[in-house]
């Protein structure tokens, strides 16, 4: 972190929280702050972020610093009787200049009240190649693990027009890929008066800009329909890179998690994604260790790793939210839970090495990131380069593995 007396901004989480904190950036401006943006997913997220807090204040010890995010916006007043913190403000609140400006010590509404949402409106992301724009946010489902719609509330959607207005700002600044985010992505528009979709959304992105490549963050299952579904697999500004929130591969888990989808729903659905293009490369969020999960519920789910071609996994061992439905069904002991998330780690490795192979002698687009070493290719291998221009899409031919990296050479 600087020491200087400049802003610094510590995000933990989502893509979501990386938008949102390219926004507060412009909010503090060059005040002597330090804003720890928040994650609550997990009871370890929570906790990193208390780490990340203290860390921050033996790092700055006569700046200002402030806590906002899910976890702030969830329990501001623990957070508020940490001796390292400034002041709070929760997600109801951290796009608002006047929050910024204000001196009070706790800034929270109910966020179950907050209906405006906005795209961010920075001008380009400082440093960085991709840029994050956030389209939508909060959720109306109610998965029964998870505390997040409290955090964020209902979901509402920012308009099109003023979406495609951003994406135009961030290309004229230089970047080359923009990101997508939301909270629940998939349900875009839905609030809004001409109930525009994300297809729609996507398809006005498309039309409207001169973006060279579009990426999507996590999309529910349940959720992507036949005009969506047809930009993922024949539009080749949108890449080959769809990541599912399938959560487990068990139906009973999934049941019991109130998801949307069942297990045979989602093979179906990555079948069919790889059948109208075969490139594209699967990403799923996968949970283990849910409550009343035995052996076979998980074996189920680990299978879901090969049955649906997963190649970038998200894996989080149960963690029990307060006051979510699941917190009171019985529990799996966390070493159970955590040795299921690495053995779901493990098959996801196995697969990922797999899918590097495979690409070994083929030839793709590299968008290289700073310093100019290394970038991701459509379907976001991590590709490391000789020197080249940060910023810039190169050809290169992909020759072998190292590590978890494949090695480019520019054409």
């Amino acid at each position: 972190m600087p020491s200087s007396c400049g802003p610094a901004i510590i995000t933990l989480g989502c893509r979501l929280n990386i938008a949102e904190s390219d926004a507060i950036r412009g909010l503090v401006a060059s005040r002597d702050v330090v804003v720890v943006n928040s994650c609550a997913v997990t009871n370890d997220a929570v906790a990193a972020t208390r780490r990340a807090i203290r860390k921050a204040r033996r790092e700055r010890p006569d700046s200002e610093l402030i806590v906002t995010g899910c976890a702030a916006q969830i329990d501001p007043a623990s957070f508020a009787a940490m001796p390292e913190v400034t002041r709070v403000i929760g997600n109801s609140d951290k796009l608002n200049p006047v929050a910024w400006g204000s001196s009070e010590p706790v800034i929270v509404r109910d966020i179950a009240r907050i209906l405006d949402t906005a795209p961010q409106l920075a001008g380009g992301f400082e440093g960085q190649t991709r840029a994050f724009v956030e389209v939508q946010n909060g959720c109306d489902h109610a998965c029964t693990f998870c505390a997040i719609p409290a955090g964020r509330g209902p979901s509402r959607s920012a308009g099109i027009a003023a979406i495609v207005a951003q994406v135009d700002t961030l290309v004229a600044a230089g970047h080359a890929e923009v990101v997508l985010t939301g909270v629940d992505l998939s349900s875009y528009g839905h609030d809004l008066s001409e109930t525009p979709t994300l297809g729609d959304l996507v398809e006005a992105i498309i039309a409207a800009t001169p973006l060279k490549r579009l990426r999507l963050s996590s999309l529910d299952p349940a959720a992507i329909d036949a005009k969506l579904f047809e930009l993922l697999t024949s539009e080749p500004r949108v890449m080959p890179h769809a990541h599912l929130s399938f959560q487990a591969g068990d139906d009973m888990v999934l049941k019991r998690m109130r998801r949307r989808h069942s297990r045979a729903d989602a093979v179906r659905l990555v079948e069919r994604l790889k059948t109208a293009r075969p490139e594209i490369a699967i990403g799923a969020d996968l949970i283990a260790g849910f409550p009343t999960e035995d052996d076979a519920m998980a074996a189920n789910t680990l299978a879901l790793i090969d049955d649906c071609a997963i190649v970038h996994a998200h894996v989080f061992p149960y963690s029990p939210r307060a006051r979510t439905p699941a917190a009171r069904m019985p529990q799996v002991p966390p070493p159970v839970a955590k040795a299921r998330a690495q053995g779901l780690r493990d098959a996801a490795a196995r697969r990922h090495r797999a899918w590097l192979a495979e690409q070994i002698g083929s030839v793709t687009d590299i968008l290289v990131e700073r310093p100019g070493t290394r970038g991701h290719s459509p379907g976001f291998a991590d590709v490391r380069l000789p020197p080249c221009p940060p910023g810039r899409i190169v050809t290169a031919r992909l020759t072998h593995i190292e590590g978890d990296q494949l090695i480019g050479m520019p054409l």
